[in-house]
């Protein structure tokens, strides 16, 4: 989601790439929909391991979730700035439908927050 928020919010000024240490092989659907329905671009999500960006020079390295911190993380090239942004995973809620939905609205607009605040 930070991925989709970060590049359509920003206009341009920034572009997000989003990768994970155990990457599922899928975006899930939740998120999907719950950038649907803020009305966030999506363009082409997709799964990614972090080892795909290891050669690429980023300016910052933002964490999302509340396990990020404690993993290790890829030495990226050259000098950058690093963020946490202590974050629930929504896809760990269980029970009702309202509850799942709550947890991811509840990711979106932490993030939201955070982008609007930190970034823009």
């Amino acid at each position: 989601m930070a991925e989709a928020l970060i590049n359509t919010l920003g206009k341009g000024r920034y572009e997000a790439v989003s990768a994970g240490s155990n990457p599922t092989g899928s975006v899930h659907p939740k998120s999907i929909e719950t950038l649907k329905r803020h009305n966030i671009d999506i363009h082409d999500p997709q799964s990614k391991s972090w080892d795909v960006f290891a050669d690429r020079h980023f300016d910052l390295v933002i964490t999302v979730c509340d396990a990020a911190a404690a993993e290790s993380c890829p030495v990226f090239l050259g000098q950058h700035e690093k963020l946490h942004w202590s974050t629930p995973d929504p896809a760990a809620a269980t029970s009702t439908q309202e509850d799942i939905n709550a947890a991811f609205d509840e990711a979106f607009n932490l993030l939201k927050h955070r982008i609007e605040s930190e970034l823009l």
